[in-house]
């Protein structure tokens, strides 16, 4: 699950992931950072998150590596067609430019 709180030109974006079996860890890679994992907080519940802040005014495509093999989607963000026959996340902060 991804939160979104516009701040002008950029916005505070949290990453939420809780995978459906127990992980070690938890990463998040995009658009964003040249597809670069980036480690994710883990909580007490299981669930891990990231908090980041992106530029606005465009769209990232994004997905969350668990235990540094398993590619994941966000099940609650949108999905577009990735150029390996998969699919990837979207966050959507294109609309949102000041």
């Amino acid at each position: 699950m991804v939160t979104i709180a516009p701040k002008g030109v950029k916005a505070w974006v949290t990453f939420s992931v809780k995978p459906e079996h127990r992980v070690e860890t938890a990463a998040v890679a995009g658009e964003w950072n040249d597809w670069e994992p980036e480690a994710m907080h883990p909580k007490k519940d299981g669930s891990f998150y990231l908090r980041k802040y992106l530029l606005t005014g465009r769209n990232y495509q994004f997905r969350y590596l668990l235990d540094g093999e398993i590619w994941v989607n966000d099940d609650h963000a949108p999905r577009v067609h990735n150029p390996y026959g998969t699919e990837n996340s979207l966050l959507e902060l294109e609309n949102m430019s000041a």
